[in-house]
């Protein structure tokens, strides 16, 4: 862009050339200065509003905080029910590990109320005055979300460990850790004895328990009849197997009560006390054999808790 200058004080015109660049330049700078006097008046306008208490200026201003207010509610409306509904899954997640505690706690022998994770322990300690920290909504956000991890965690810990409780407590149950008998004294223990009939040194392979007659039988572990009959040493007899080559054997009954096939349980009656084939009297002859070989009956045996 040329411009050219021409007065009566200058002998001759002028011209000055003016580049695109120099004048986006200067267009530039003048919308700058524009925007800086603006900027300036509104600020002086603000300013003298605020001194003339302008209702206009009060009730715009006003309604931008009632917005902003509004704006801020809905965060926080919003915010809560998010954490309500996370809050109640992880109430209705403690109910499930308190109902899997109880579960456990049985499995493992310990006292149902120390499983009880929605009962408060004790606290205390010294009181330390100092500025007490508030959580934001945000940290509070992270303390649930956190607590959730940590109850998901704890529930999978005690999945695993009623799984392997129950494996052990079902193995339990198939080893003859219970006396086969609700009373009676053992009147022969297993091993090296003197016979009874023939007064010669002689491997007892069981124990005898003294009892009147007609004392119930106990089964001393689950499993299955392998036989009930009767037999020419052991008189009316029954053999409980229990897996494992783990069988038991129950001798000289008066009355037997259950067949061959038949599934007991720990502690079913299964015959009674009476003094069948070779015996001197009303007893229980006890037997434990592990792949056929007779084991002590003593090395199984639990004390009744």
């Amino acid at each position: 862009m040329d411009i050219i200058i021409v007065s009566s004080r200058l002998s001759k015109a002028r011209t000055f050339t003016i580049s695109r660049g120099q004048l986006a330049g200067v267009a530039l700078l003048g919308g700058v200065v524009l925007l800086a006097i603006a900027m300036l008046f509104n600020t002086l306008l603000l300013h003298h509003a605020v001194r003339t208490d302008n209702p206009m200026l009060r009730a715009y201003l006003e309604a931008a905080q009632a917005q902003q207010n509004l704006k801020a509610h809905s965060y926080l409306r919003d915010s809560l029910n998010a954490m309500s509904a996370r809050l109640g899954e992880m109430q209705a997640r403690l109910m499930q590990l308190n109902s899997l505690g109880e579960r456990v706690s049985k499995l493992a022998g310990v006292k149902p109320q120390d499983m009880e994770l929605d009962r408060p322990g004790g606290r205390g300690g010294a009181l330390v005055t100092s500025a007490p920290q508030e959580l934001s909504l945000d940290e509070l956000r992270g303390r649930i979300e956190q607590l959730a991890r940590e109850v998901n965690a704890g529930a999978d810990m005690f999945g695993m460990l009623e799984d392997v409780l129950t494996e052990a407590h079902a193995r339990k149950q198939l080893l003859p850790t219970a006396l086969p008998l609700a009373g009676g004294a053992m009147s022969s223990n297993y091993g090296w004895r003197i016979d009874p009939f023939t007064g010669g040194q002689a491997f007892h392979e069981g124990v005898d328990f003294m009892a009147e007659p007609g004392t119930p039988i106990l089964a001393a572990a689950g499993g299955v009849i392998v036989a009930s009959e009767e037999h020419p040493q052991y008189g009316s007899m029954v053999e409980v197997d229990h897996g494992n080559g783990l069988i038991t054997r129950y001798g000289h009954a008066s009355r037997r009560l259950v067949r061959l096939g038949d599934v007991v349980v720990r502690g079913a009656k299964i015959a009674e006390v009476g003094s069948t084939g070779r015996s001197t009297g009303p007893h229980l002859h006890f037997e434990v054999r592990i792949n056929g070989a007779a084991q002590n009956p003593a090395r199984f045996f639990q004390p009744p808790s």
